[in-house]
Formats: C-alpha cells, structure tokens, sequence
C-alpha cells in the first residue's frame, strides 16, 4: 500500500484522530463522571503525545538524523536493535 501524501487526505486523518479521540474521553467521563478519571486521562494523553513526539522528532531530528521513521513499529525495532560503536 503506497503512502498517503495528498495534505486533503491527511487533514482528513488529522481530524478523525480527533473525533475518535474526542469520542473515547467523551464516552469515558460520560459512563464515569469522575474529576479524578478526567485529570488522570488528560495526564496519560499528555504523555503519550510527548513519547510520540519523542519517538519521531526527537530521535529523527536529534539522535540519528539518518533514520527515518515510518511508524512505531519502526521505532520500537529500532529503540531494541543492538548499537554497534
């Protein structure tokens, strides 16, 4: 399957992310009304867009600007292959 590359396509995916993103905390704090839930959920999405960012930006811009990423999968092999000095 070839990459998507069209920026309409792509603003489309951005946006669904959203929704469903929205959707799942949305339909949680609906079934668990709790502040505790909600600052908790807000903390554990927090983060992992920070890992995210990390995972791709950071090591991509920073560490090893020779690799390139084309998802977490290909980070995790990666972050667990063996270094060779």
């Amino acid at each position: 399957m070839p990459d998507l590359t069209s920026p309409t396509l792509l603003w489309v995916k951005f946006v669904l992310f959203l929704l469903v993103g929205a959707l799942a905390a949305g339909l949680a704090l609906f079934l668990f009304p709790d502040v505790k839930l909600a600052l908790l959920m807000t903390i554990a999405i927090w983060a992992f867009a920070r890992a995210y960012y990390f995972a791709f930006y950071v090591i991509e811009h920073y560490v090893d600007p020779s690799f390139k990423f084309a998802g977490l999968v290909d980070f995790v092999r990666y972050a667990l292959r063996k270094r060779r000095p």
